[in-house]
């Protein structure tokens, strides 16, 4: 528990219904859904395409989405509505033109957006209400206008540049050349025609006629592949979600081509390591973070990919031999300046919320560009914001996660969900790109190893790997960080904090739900 002497933020407890979002809007709209008889997914879904609204630069129409979602009487689902590469993306076409790595800000980056899809399908099999009832909040503020929130204006700020290098991105993202600023009142006319469109007729709208065709023609006149064809094929999938334990609980997490493996990684070689034997927060604790997530990170990078192309199965990345191997790589006195090649193992900024209804169906939600305003390509007349996950391929053919067409991209956005005994426990989730995995592994051993509750561990200060360096967050400054770098680790402060994260953890025994939200984020957890 908190020192109420301190600033901060008290877990918020509920009997009947709880939603954690990163924006209060989004989590009041969920509460009332909850309210008038709706459940977990109206709820989730509903916020979630209002957050594509009022947190534009980290979500949208545009993206892909992932679910986690335990329905009394059935169990756990996941769904994978991630989007694929065009038809005509083949490893030869980009070699014949000249290009060795596909960029964030063009056409390459953008495959077919899969969230609608995703919504459709959730909505079609596990929801109670219509299409266009959960969109009616994000048609609303689209339409009639919202007021701009602190970091989100923070983050389009930070944006801009990228938002003028297409004329669309300029039209829709920029108000007389300018970011908006906190509480400033912005409408997108163009979004809200188009979440019209789809609230009418369904999932068609955006994959088909118009909607579809001014995306084809934004992408092609920028040298895109896309067809429209690509953007009918476009499917959900539903997928067994994969898990370990630790500490008394399950961990689950989508399955490859989602980053969701290399929580389970960290989390087995946590318990190989002991890592729970050292202080919460500890320089050991940290520093076995750091490289437990930099070995696992590297097994994800040569290993994961689309299933129905990969040669390499999760049962043989999490097999006792190969977390032996990961294991040896890691110095608990220093880092390991080079981890060697990971070796074939043997055997066959993003928005995240959770939703509990008090029939207990719980949903694990995260919808994403990737990117901060993903590519920065916006449609002219949609007003569409399109993702850049084909970053998330490479070139090489030779590689599993080599673009191929019609492949998924080995995909960051991953939502989670914990069991205890065969009940839903924590649902889940970590903002910030690369980050969520290892932030997975993070809250969760701060709750069980810990004893943290959930806001104390998504408060827990962060520090993660990028471009070479350890970049940690301003509470580690003058501790953590001078350690760290003693062990070996090239250490310097981050400018942003470390993403985002929403949780609701479910106590069966006492009948109640407590929730979690960020404060690096606009959000809030609510309950009734």
């Amino acid at each position: 528990m908190r020192s109420f002497h301190l600033p901060g933020r008290s877990p918020v407890i509920a009997r009947h219904g709880m939603c954690a979002t990163s924006h209060p809007a989004a989590s009041f709209a969920a509460i009332d859904v909850l309210k008038r008889g709706g459940n977990a997914v109206d709820a989730a879904i509903t916020a979630t395409a209002l957050l594509c609204v009022i947190e534009p630069a980290m979500t949208g129409i545009g993206g892909d989405c992932f679910a986690l979602v335990h329905k009394p009487g059935v169990g756990l689902i996941g769904l994978n509505a991630s989007g694929r590469a065009p038809r005509a993306a083949t490893c030869d076409w980009y070699a014949n033109a000249g290009i060795k790595q596909l960029q964030i800000t063009t056409p390459h980056a953008v495959t077919v957006p899969g969230a609608i899809d995703g919504w459709a399908t959730l909505l079609r099999d596990h929801g109670t209400l219509s299409m266009a009832e959960v969109l009616a909040p994000a048609i609303d503020a689209a339409e009639h206008g919202f007021a701009v929130a602190p970091r989100v204006a923070h983050d389009w700020a930070g944006l801009k540049a990228k938002i003028e290098l297409h004329a669309g991105a300029r039209q829709h993202l920029l108000v007389d050349g300018r970011t908006p600023v906190a509480g400033e009142i912005m409408r997108f006319p163009a979004l809200a025609q188009t979440l019209k469109a789809i609230a009418r007729d369904g999932r068609d709208a955006f994959y088909a006629g118009a909607v579809a065709s001014d995306i084809v023609t934004e992408l092609r006149a920028l040298g895109g592949l896309h067809t429209l064809e690509d953007f009918a094929a476009q499917r959900s999938s539903y997928v067994t979600p994969i898990s370990v334990s630790y500490g008394g609980a399950e961990l689950n997490e989508m399955p490859p081509s989602n980053q969701g493996i290399v929580a389970l990684i960290m989390l087995r070689m946590f318990d190989r390591l002991n890592v729970r034997q050292f202080d919460a927060s500890s320089v050991e604790r940290y520093h076995l973070l750091l490289e437990c997530g930099r070995v696992a990170y590297a097994a994800r990078d040569a290993f994961v990919a689309d299933p129905d192309t990969s040669t390499v199965s999760v049962k043989a990345m999490l097999s006792d031999g190969f977390i032996t191997d990961l294991v040896k790589r890691v110095d608990p006195k220093k880092r390991t300046a080079d981890l060697g090649a990971i070796p074939r193992p043997k055997g066959g900024d993003t928005t995240c919320l959770s939703v509990v209804d008090r029939n207990g169906m719980v949903v694990s939600f995260i919808n994403s560009l990737f990117s901060g305003f993903g590519s920065g390509i916006v449609t002219s007349k949609s007003g569409v914001v399109l993702q850049n996950r084909g970053t998330g391929f490479v070139l090489d053919p030779s590689h599993d996660n080599c673009i191929a067409p019609g492949k998924r991209p080995m995909h960051t956005l991953v939502p989670a969900l914990a069991t205890k005994a065969g009940k839903p426990w924590l649902s889940f989730s970590v903002m910030g790109g690369a980050y969520q995995a290892a932030g997975h592994a993070h809250v969760l051993t701060s709750i069980l190893d810990y004893k943290m509750d959930v806001q104390e561990a998504i408060d827990h200060p962060r520090a993660f790997f990028d471009a070479g360096q350890v970049m940690y967050e301003a509470p580690l400054a003058t501790t953590i960080a001078p350690a760290l770098a003693a062990l070996g680790h090239p250490v310097a402060q981050r400018g942003d904090p470390w993403g985002g994260g929403q949780a609701v953890e479910i106590d069966h025994a006492r009948g109640i739900l407590i929730g979690g939200s960020d404060a690096r984020k606009d959000g809030c957890a609510l309950g009734f």
